[in-house]
């Protein structure tokens, strides 16, 4: 059983841009903190983040102080590391999983997935 993250708990998110903007701001709303992830300065959800970690979004020592700092972490991109994702998902809770996204960015291994986990509806020959 999952337990629930409840606010004000701080969440995490790699990519800043507009869809980390409302993730951000829905977040805040709620009650919780966000640690926002992104290389770029000047990045949109900084603005609303209560932590702008500026780095790559595959720095180890910025991904190690996400990992540490967030009850939990997700991202905004589906061109995210893999690597990155199983990393804090030694840490911390990851959505989606490194392995999901490693799927998700291999478009033949994404249908042959779907394709086994829904058979009577294959969608891909």
């Amino acid at each position: 059983m999952t337990r629930a993250i409840l606010p004000p708990a701080m969440l995490g998110i790699l990519g800043g841009g507009q869809l980390g903007s409302m993730f951000t701001v829905a977040a805040k709303t709620m009650g919780y903190h966000v640690t926002v992830l992104d290389p770029d300065v000047n990045a949109p959800a900084a603005r609303f983040a209560d932590v702008h970690l500026c780095a790559p979004f595959d720095d180890p020592a910025a991904l190690k102080r996400l990992a540490e700092t967030c009850a939990a972490v997700t991202t905004e991109f589906e061109n995210v590391n893999a690597d990155a994702m199983r990393e804090l998902a030694r840490v911390t809770r990851v959505s989606p999983s490194g392995d999901c996204v490693a799927i998700a960015q291999d478009r033949i291994a994404e249908k042959s997935w779907i394709n086994k986990a829904c058979p009577p509806h294959r969608i891909w020959p």
